[in-house]
C-alpha cells in the first residue's frame, strides 16, 4: 500500500479517534483504547501499518523522551533529597524483590545462564512510566497516597535505569559470539566492556555540566529575542540533542532527557519548558501507545503460546505479590494497597530498551528477546483490565473488610449527629471548619485513609468509609440526621451517593457540590434542590471583582452578581429536561442568556437611584465622614 506520511498520519489518527472515545464510552483508560487501535491497524490484524509496529516505534518512542524529560523538571534536587528515604526504601525493596524472584525462576526452572537471566530479570523489574502516569491522571489520583506511591517506585526505576545500563557491557563473556549485525552499533560498541562503561558516565557527566554552564545560558539568549516559537524550537533541540547523545554512546535517550530535566529543574525556565514540551509529549505517548499495540507479535505468541502466557501470567503474580508486601510495610489499607499493586504489577517501556541492548552485545539470543518483548508489550495491555477486574470485582469484597473493621472500631458512629458531611477535601473541609466555627459538628466520611489520619490529628472526628455504603450511611445516623452535605471530589460517586440518599432516606434534605452544568443535570434528575456549582460561584465573585475594578460601585456590582445566580440557577433547571435535545436544548441556552442579560440591565437601571443609601455609597461615606 501506499506508505507516504499523510496515509500514514491519517491510518494513526483516525485509529486513536476511533478506538479511544470507544474506551473512554466503555469506561475504560485512553491507554487501552490506544493499545487496542495500535492492535488493530497493526500487522497482525488488519495490515495497515508495517512490520510490526517498528517504522513508527522508533518516532512514537520520543514521547517517552519527553514525558521522562518533563518528570526531571518536576524533581528539584531538594525535594528529592527530601524524599530520599521513602524514594530509596520503597523503590529499592521493589528492585531487588523483583529481580531476585525472576533471578531465581529462570535460574532454576527455566535452565538459562545467569548472565541471561539478570538481564531478564532487571528489564522486567521495571514497570511502565507511562501506563501507570496516565491511568493515575485519568482517575484523578495522582495526588493520593496510591499515587505518590507509585510515583517514587517509578521514578527509583527510572533512576536506576542509568547504572543498569552502565552495568549490562560487563556481563559481556570472554567466548561471547560476533554481534547480530542486523542491529545498529553505538560507536562504543566495539570498544572493551570496561571502557564502554566509563564512556556511559563521561556522557551523563557531559549531560549534567552541559544544562548547568551551556543550556541555561543559551537560554537566556533566546528568551532575549520574545519570540515564542524560538524558545519553543529551543526547548525541543534541547530534547533532541541529548537524547541523541545518550544514543551514540548505546543507552536510552529518555534517560538523558531525564537527566536533562532534573538539572533544569531549579532554573528560572523550568515552567516555560514544561509548557512548550507538554502538547508534543501528549500527542506522541499516544503514537508510543499505538506501536506498543501494533509491535505485539502475535505470530510469536501463537507459536509458543504456553510459554509466553503463563510466564506473563507469573511475572504479573510476582510483582503483585512483591509490591503488596510492600504496601503493607508502609501500612496501606487494602483498597489503596491492591490499586497499587495491579497498577505496577506490567513491564515497562524500558524493558525493550534493556533487551535491545543485550541483544546487540549477545547476552541474549535474539529470538528469547523477541518472547519476552512480547511478554512486555500483554503485560502493558492487560494493566488497565487489571485495574477494570480490581475495581468491579476484588475491592468491593477484599477491600471492604478493613472499611468494615474500621466502622466497627469506631463503635459504629457512636455520636450521630444533625449534619453529615461526605468527602472532606479541599471543598469539604471548607464547609466543615466553618460549621464548626459556629458551633455545630458534624459527622464527616472521606474515603481516602491516609486523609482520614491526618484530619484526626487535626482534631476532627472524622470516619473512614465508602458513602455510598448503605450500611455506613445507617451507622453515621443517616434516619435521624437534618441535613447531608454530600462534597466529594469525584463527580461520579458525588452522585452515586446523592442517589443511594435519595432513595433510602427521602426526608434527609441534600446539600449537594457540582463541578458543572452537567453535574447539576444529573443532580435535578434526581431531585436535589440544592445544588452547588463550583465554577459558577467562583466565576461571578471573579466578575464582581472585574466590574469593581472598572469603576462600578462594590454594592452594585455584588447585587448584579447575587441577581446572575439566582436566574441562572432558575434557567439551569429549565434547561434540564430539554438537554436531550441537542437542538431545542440549543435554542432554549440562547433564549435564557438573551431574556437573563435583558433582565439584568433592567434591574441595574430600576434599582439605581441617587438617594440609594446602600453600604458603599459614597455620599453616605461623605455624610459619615464631615459628622
Amino acid at each position: 500500500m501506499d506508505n507516504s506520511f499523510f496515509i500514514q498520519a491519517i491510518i494513526y489518527l483516525s485509529a486513536a479517534v476511533i478506538c479511544v472515545p470507544i474506551a473512554k464510552k466503555l469506561g475504560l483508560s485512553s491507554v487501552l483504547g490506544y493499545l487496542f487501535a495500535g492492535i488493530f491497524i497493526g500487522p497482525f490484524v488488519l495490515g495497515l501499518i508495517g512490520q510490526e509496529g517498528e517504522d513508527i516505534m522508533h518516532f512514537a518512542e520520543f514521547g517517552v523522551v519527553m514525558m521522562l524529560f518533563l518528570i526531571g523538571l518536576e524533581l528539584e534536587p531538594e525535594k528529592f533529597w527530601r524524599m530520599r528515604k521513602f524514594i530509596l526504601g520503597m523503590g529499592s525493596m521493589q528492585m531487588i524483590g523483583t529481580t531476585v524472584s525472576i533471578f531465581i525462576l529462570s535460574v532454576i526452572l527455566l535452565d538459562w545462564n545467569w548472565q541471561t537471566s539478570l538481564v531478564i530479570a532487571l528489564a522486567l523489574s521495571l514497570s511502565s512510566t507511562a501506563i501507570v502516569l496516565q491511568t493515575l491522571k485519568e482517575k484523578e489520583m495522582s495526588e493520593t497516597s496510591v499515587g505518590r506511591s507509585s510515583f517514587v517506585i517509578l521514578l527509583f526505576q527510572d533512576i536506576a535505569v542509568i547504572p543498569i545500563l552502565a552495568f549490562i557491557p560487563l556481563l559481556i563473556a570472554e567466548n561471547a559470539i560476533i554481534p547480530n549485525t542486523n542491529i545498529n552499533h553505538s560507536i562504543i560498541s566495539e570498544v572493551p566492556a570496561w571502557i564502554q562503561t566509563l564512556m556511559v558516565l563521561l556522557a551523563i557527566v557531559v549531560v549534567y555540566m552541559g544544562g548547568r554552564f551551556i543550556i541555561v545560558p543559551l537560554l537566556h539568549i533566546v528568551a532575549n529575542t520574545r519570540l515564542q516559537e524560538l524558545f519553543t524550537a529551543s526547548a525541543l533541540l534541547l530534547v533532541v540533542a541529548v537524547s541523541y547523545l545518550m544514543q551514540l554512546v548505546g543507552l536510552s535517550p529518555a534517560l538523558g532527557a531525564f537527566l536533562a530535566g532534573v538539572v533544569l529543574a531549579n532554573s528560572e525556565f523550568r515552567h516555560e519548558l514544561q509548557g512548550d514540551i507538554a502538547p508534543f509529549k501528549g500527542l506522541l505517548l499516544g503514537l508510543f501507545f499505538i506501536g506498543v499495540g501494533a509491535s505485539i507479535n502475535f505470530g510469536l505468541i501463537i507459536e509458543n503460546p504456553l510459554f509466553i502466557l503463563v510466564f506473563g501470567a507469573i511475572l504479573t503474580a510476582i510483582k503483585f505479590t512483591v509490591l503488596f508486601i510492600i504496601g503493607k510495610i508502609y501500612k496501606k489499607q487494602n483498597d489503596q494497597n491492591l490499586l497499587f499493586s495491579f497498577g505496577l504489577s506490567q513491564a515497562g517501556e524500558f524493558g525493550f530498551v534493556i533487551l535491545s541492548f543485550s541483544v546487540q552485545l549477545s547476552i541474549i539470543p535474539s529470538i528469547l528477546a523477541n518472547q519476552i518483548m512480547a511478554i512486555i508489550a500483554l503485560s502493558m495491555l492487560s494493566t488497565p483490565f487489571l485495574l477494570l477486574i480490581n475495581e468491579k470485582w476484588i475491592d468491593p469484597y477484599f477491600g471492604v473488610t478493613e472499611k468494615e473493621e474500621k466502622v466497627k472500631e469506631d463503635e459504629h458512629i457512636e455520636e450521630q449527629r444533625e449534619v453529615i458531611i461526605a468527602g472532606f477535601g479541599h471543598f469539604g473541609s471548607t464547609i466543615g471548619r466553618l460549621l464548626r466555627a459556629n458551633g455545630v459538628d458534624a459527622t464527616i466520611l472521606d474515603h481516602d485513609a491516609e486523609r482520614v489520619e491526618v484530619l484526626r490529628k487535626l482534631g476532627f472526628k472524622v470516619y473512614y468509609g465508602d458513602a455510598s455504603r448503605l450500611e455506613l450511611l445507617k451507622a453515621a445516623g443517616a434516619e435521624n440526621a437534618k441535613l447531608f452535605i454530600a462534597a466529594i471530589d469525584n463527580p461520579s460517586s458525588n452522585i452515586a451517593v446523592v442517589e443511594i440518599i435519595r432513595k433510602h432516606f427521602p426526608n434527609l434534605k441534600v446539600l449537594t457540590r457540582a463541578r458543572s452544568r452537567t453535574d447539576a443535570y444529573e443532580l435535578i434528575d434526581h431531585g436535589v434542590e440544592n445544588i452547588y456549582r463550583e465554577t459558577l460561584y467562583t466565576a461571578v465573585h471573579m466578575g464582581v471583582d472585574a466590574l469593581t475594578q472598572l469603576g462600578h460601585r462594590k454594592y452594585s456590582a455584588t447585587r448584579q452578581g447575587q441577581r446572575f445566580i439566582k436566574y441562572d440557577e432558575a434557567s439551569i433547571r429549565n434547561l434540564a429536561s430539554k438537554r436531550h435535545d441537542k437542538l431545542a436544548y440549543l435554542v432554549s441556552v440562547k433564549e435564557e442568556i438573551e431574556m437573563q442579560e435583558e433582565i439584568l440591565k433592567n434591574d441595574l437601571y430600576t434599582n439605581f437611584s441617587a438617594n440609594d443609601r446602600a453600604w458603599d455609597n459614597q455620599s453616605l461615606k461623605e455624610d459619615t465622614s464631615d459628622s
